[in-house]
């Protein structure tokens, strides 16, 4: 029986416990232990296996560490540095990923759980004969919780502050050995933080809490912190002369996240998907971490679940539903005509040229439109290509999910921004039914214009036909009373859009898209369409008293109307 697919699972004892299958990623622990700083922060994209390496390094490390978890996992072949490490620390634990609320209260709240329920894992320190009485009430401080609050741990905000560095100390002081600290996810309380108005407060205890665990500690052996962002520029890292920062750019840890080429062939062969390996790639490679080509891995996981129950699925944008894609949304709402030319430029496969920040505040995000391009970046919705001069990088986007992405939030953007324009809209959609040839072409022109198309050569046919589509079907949709339909079966096929009005005027619209230029004959070609596949014949039987027939061409930005 094959290995289960771990779908959604980023813990490492149950992932190997309960026979899931695992791209054995454990030599990141060795080449960790030959690179570590005191402090060392991992910059990947989400859904890139940060918190799967996070849960491994805690089962290998920690004191009372189960070597069976690693049997025939590349690591213990590293005898020596199995014999000295495995098993040898104390490991205190955490992610951040679920600090979250509508105010300071509630996510100070999530936070304190959050650390609280680390240090009651360590119960033994209430009997330990290492501690003094004064440690012990320290450690109960931690551990309190108030039973009126609903479980909520009552620790004041100062003992917060200072919660990783005092339980540190305690583990330090009982097990006769320094800690190492694991924080996973350590930018999402700022950035949920600044989308909902207590930025300030949650800044300053982050501050505390991070300064006094790594700047001060004496009872740190070192510590591991993964996140999208480096943020030290917020001053929560301020005089921390010890930090080892890996970004997506360094030489080093390039194949410790995300999957190489390697893995996602041995996880397709082994589902006996190889077929599938090209249509993966295209969809899902295209991240470059250092000089490693790097696949999304919860994309080829998602994607490989879906085939082995249906071999026709075709592929879907996994990541991008994971993720929050408002700073495309942002991107769009500052674009100018020249950010504009950009976005055009990636959506049809070309690069552009950026000068990165890999050190930002989240007040500086939205100062300009330059930041956004960092931050797409860091988040994985663009990847390098090269590195230019100056701070400069070559960037792209990665594969055919973003771009699908990209092309999705474009046609959201260019009806919200049409449609607030409800004089020019209406005029445009009288046009069709007046039969206004001229004015549907001039004004759709405009259109084009003012959006942002798919021209790219290595793009099919029909998917630039789709895209002209939807950004039409939005327009005409903004009227409320005309029951307009998409793909809709009338005759002998489907028609691209078929419209019917109150007034019992009924519309049939064929597309096309001509990559020869021949705008003509392409409107030619879906007029001809309408007749021979008969797409008025659904309109006749709902007894519209006037049918129209409209052919419409597109060739990048430039259209064609013709009317039958």
């Amino acid at each position: 029986m094959k290995k289960k697919l771990p779908i959604g699972i980023d813990g490492f004892e149950k992932i190997m416990t309960n026979d899931f299958y695992y791209a054995d990623k454990t030599l990141f622990i060795k080449e960790l232990l030959q690179n570590w700083g005191e402090v060392n922060l991992f910059t990947r994209p989400r859904r890139f296996g940060k918190s799967l390496n996070m849960s491994m390094l805690k089962c290998f490390f920690e004191v009372g560490a189960d070597p069976a978890l690693f049997d025939g996992l590349k690591i213990m072949q590293e005898k020596e540095l199995c014999e000295k490490y495995m098993g040898k620390f104390p490991v205190i634990s955490i992610s951040l990923k679920d600090v979250d609320g509508r105010d300071f209260e509630s996510a100070s709240a999530a936070l304190r759980t959050i650390i609280g329920n680390e240090a009651a894992r360590f119960r033994l320190l209430n009997s330990s004969d290492r501690l003094t009485d004064d440690e012990k009430e320290a450690y109960a401080q931690l551990t309190e919780v108030g039973s009126s609050q609903g479980g909520i741990y009552t620790m004041t905000e100062k003992v917060a502050a200072a919660s990783l560095k005092t339980l540190s100390q305690l583990l330090s002081r009982h097990f006769g050995q320094k800690v190492i600290l694991l924080i996973d996810e350590y930018d999402v309380p700022l950035d949920k933080a600044f989308q909902s108005g207590y930025y300030d407060e949650m800044l300053s205890l982050m501050r505390n809490m991070l300064g006094n665990a790594l700047k001060t500690n004496d009872s740190l052996y070192f510590a591991v912190l993964t996140g999208c962002l480096r943020i030290s520029k917020e001053s929560i890292f301020t005089g921390l002369n010890n930090l080892n920062v890996m970004t997506m750019l360094e030489p080093y840890f390039c194949d410790s996240f995300g999957f190489t080429e390697d893995e996602v062939t041995e996880l397709l062969d082994y589902y006996g998907l190889g077929n599938f390996h090209d249509t993966v790639r295209e969809w899902y490679d295209g991240y470059r971490f250092g000089d490693t080509s790097v696949y999304c891995p919860w994309d080829v996981i998602k994607y490989v679940q879906i085939l082995l129950k249906d071999k026709s699925a075709e592929p879907e944008n996994y990541w991008a539903n994971t993720s929050g894609n408002d700073l495309i949304r942002r991107l769009l709402k500052k674009a100018d005509q020249s950010t504009k030319n950009d976005v055009e430029c990636l959506i049809n496969g070309g690069s552009v040229t950026k000068t990165i920040r890999q050190e930002l505040t989240y007040r500086e995000i939205e100062d300009s439109i330059d930041n956004i391009w960092s931050v797409l970046y860091s988040t994985g919705y663009l990847t390098c290509r090269r590195r230019v001069p100056g701070k400069k990088m070559e960037l792209a986007l990665p594969n055919r999910e973003v771009r699908d992405l990209f092309i999705d939030l474009i046609k959201d953007w260019f009806q919200e921004i049409t449609r607030a324009d409800s004089t020019r809209i209406n005029r445009f959609c009288a046009a069709f039914l007046e039969g206004d040839v001229s004015m549907i072409q001039e004004m759709l022109s405009d259109y084009l214009w003012d959006s942002i198309s798919v021209r790219d050569t290595a793009v099919r046919r029909n998917m630039k036909e789709n895209f002209y589509h939807g950004m039409l079907l939005g327009l005409l949709r903004s009227q409320g009373s005309w029951l307009v339909k998409s793909n809709a079966e009338s005759g002998e096929g489907y028609s691209d859009i078929s419209i019917q009005t109150p007034d019992r005027v009924g519309m049939v619209i064929e597309l096309k898209y001509a990559d020869d230029g021949n705008l003509e004959a392409a409107c030619r070609q879906a007029l001809r369409q309408i007749e021979e596949k008969k797409y008025a014949e659904g309109l006749k039987r709902r007894s519209m008293k006037k049918i129209i027939k409209y052919g419409i061409a597109f060739c990048e930005k430039e259209c064609m109307v013709v009317m039958a």
